[in-house]
């Protein structure tokens, strides 16, 4: 169990160093414990690293020969591995399940790409479909005595963790959205050309809490968070022609060099795009956020 939560804190380390999604290349190296390298996944999707007893992570890879569905009941369906329920990785998992002992479970974003959700426990398993199902829980790590301890509620809470699986899913949709985003403006600011990942935002033409805010790449736009932040707030927008339009109060404005380069230097200038036409900005959508903003100014 000590591998298993000093696993869980190198991957909120990570996470909070790169954001929700990690480089395979990371995860396959690990970490080291006591002087053993600890992989946090394999070549298999059920992982079982050579100091566990029991699998340490599950992982869905982004160009699979299946993805991992959401059930009626509204939690991940994992699939097996191949057909046979007693294959000692389904055996494995079961035994997971029967312990509710916590695992990872890393879901392939774009290849070599994975965001880590954790902690995951085994719920269910349903051997006529061949899938286990996967609910998410809280995780609290703490540092007693130099041994990493984990707080998960007592009372797992059937309707909290569903809670908590769903908020998580739509976490991973926002984090496939971002990187697939960022990667079609080739990981630059659509108007000022910044590069710094940590500081790009993929931001949605039509709000994704709007009928038309489907996380596809044409309702999106790299953009820094100052360019962002003046977008969300109709300060400037992108027209349907693609160029950028300031707020003509914020043209008129003086409030030095930020405001000139930030903004004003912006106006009237055509916006880096995705070289494949159909990831850039829909016309449509661009169309409609202009109305907005020509009704906020």
């Amino acid at each position: 169990m000590q591998v298993r939560l000093r696993a869980f804190g190198w991957l909120r380390d990570r996470m909070a160093e790169h954001g929700d999604v990690l480089p395979r290349t990371m995860l396959a190296q690990g970490f080291t414990f006591e002087g053993d390298r600890v992989p946090l996944l394999g070549p298999q999707g059920i992982f079982k690293p050579r100091l566990c007893e029991l699998p340490l992570s599950i992982t869905t890879s982004p160009n699979g020969p299946y993805r991992d569905a959401v059930g009626s009941d509204g939690l991940i369906e994992y699939r097996y591995r191949g057909t046979d329920p007693a294959h000692p990785d389904n055996a494995g998992l079961r035994r997971a399940m029967a312990s509710q002992t916590p695992l990872t479970y890393f879901v392939g974003i774009d290849p070599g790409r994975y965001a880590a959700v954790l902690p995951a426990f085994i719920v269910g398993d349903d051997v006529g479909a061949l899938t286990f199902k996967v609910q998410a829980d809280d995780l609290d790590l703490t540092s007693v005595g130099g041994e990493l301890r984990v707080a998960i509620a007592e009372d797992p809470g059937d309707a909290r963790r569903r809670y908590i699986t769903t908020t998580i899913q739509r976490r991973l949709h926002q984090a496939a959205f971002r990187e697939h985003v960022l990667r079609a403006y080739t990981g630059a600011c659509a108007l000022c050309h910044l590069r710094h990942a940590e500081l790009l935002d993929a931001a949605h033409i039509d709000e994704d809490s709007s009928e038309h805010g489907e996380p596809v790449i044409s309702n999106g736009l790299a953009l820094c968070k100052l360019h962002h932040a003046a977008f969300d707030s109709d300060l400037l927008t992108i027209t349907p022609n693609y160029r950028v339009e300031v707020r003509p109060s914020i043209l008129r404005e003086s409030d030095g060099p930020m405001l000139i380069v930030g903004l004003q230097q912006a106006h009237g200038q055509l916006i880096g795009l995705p070289r494949r036409p159909a990831e850039r900005p829909d016309p449509l959508r661009l169309e409609r956020r202009y109305e907005r903003f020509v009704h906020a100014s």
